[in-house]
């Protein structure tokens, strides 16, 4: 029997159903690969991020993750050459969708027994999307950005709802503006942590501090001083 077409799954109606040790043989997601392009670059190498953002509430399948990441990867590998982005999917498919075969062939009336018992089996599995929730993510250099943006677009037809593509304010994944992060990254408040970046604040231990960043990691003043004090 055919799969079932996922415009029957779109809504989110009832409780999420994970694969657990009470919901067995449940079918490999589609999609396998979560990052693609040069994933083990450091967040000092690609400063631009570009988000793909669900308008929508919604169920979105395994393999329409998979088409997605597709497109917007062969698109970027085209375009901007496979060493100049790193693509990350920050959905996952952990919803398992059922189905109640029915027979189609003669004689079925006699052998099957209509809504009796019509909880159904896995057939495959689905991400819940929210409304604001990010589905894709790209980081890239200044020069790619644009290229970044077309590639999510053509993504976005791999999708059911609706999807918005914004360009972000932060410095790549990490949660830091721009601005912050070149200030920081001056002073030497930046930490390496793969992808990420960690900021080094004027608290903690000092041996601590001392030991994971050596005498350049102690600071006196916050990185930042939201109010001043008023004596």
């Amino acid at each position: 029997m055919a799969r079932r077409p996922a415009k029957c799954y779109r809504v989110i109606k009832n409780k999420p159903y994970p694969k657990s040790r009470f919901c067995r043989g449940v079918p490999d997601p589609k999609i396998r690969i979560y990052d693609a392009g040069m994933k083990k670059y450091s967040a000092d190498a690609f400063p631009t991020c570009v988000h793909l953002v669900s308008f929508e509430k919604e169920q979105i399948s395994s393999e329409a993750m998979e088409a997605g990441r597709i497109a917007a990867n062969k698109y970027m590998v085209k375009n901007s050459g496979k060493d100049s982005f790193h693509l990350r999917v920050r959905m996952h498919p952990f919803h398992c969708l059922r189905i109640n075969k029915m027979l189609s062939c003669a004689g079925a009336d006699r052998l099957q027994t209509g809504m009796r018992g019509a909880y159904g089996k896995v057939q495959g599995t689905a991400a819940r999307i929210a409304i604001g929730q990010i589905m894709l993510s790209i980081r890239t250099k200044d020069v790619h950005a644009n290229k970044a943006v077309e590639g999510f677009r053509r993504a976005k037809f791999k999708f059911p709802g609706r999807q918005k593509i914004v360009v972000s304010r932060q410095w790549g994944f990490t949660k830091f503006s721009r601005d912050d992060y070149v200030a920081w990254k001056q002073e030497g408040r930046i930490a390496p942590d793969g992808v990420n970046a960690k900021l080094l604040e004027n608290h903690g231990l000092i041996a601590h501090r001392v030991k994971w960043h050596g005498p350049e990691g102690l600071f006196i003043k916050p990185a930042r001083l939201y109010k001043e004090r008023i004596e």
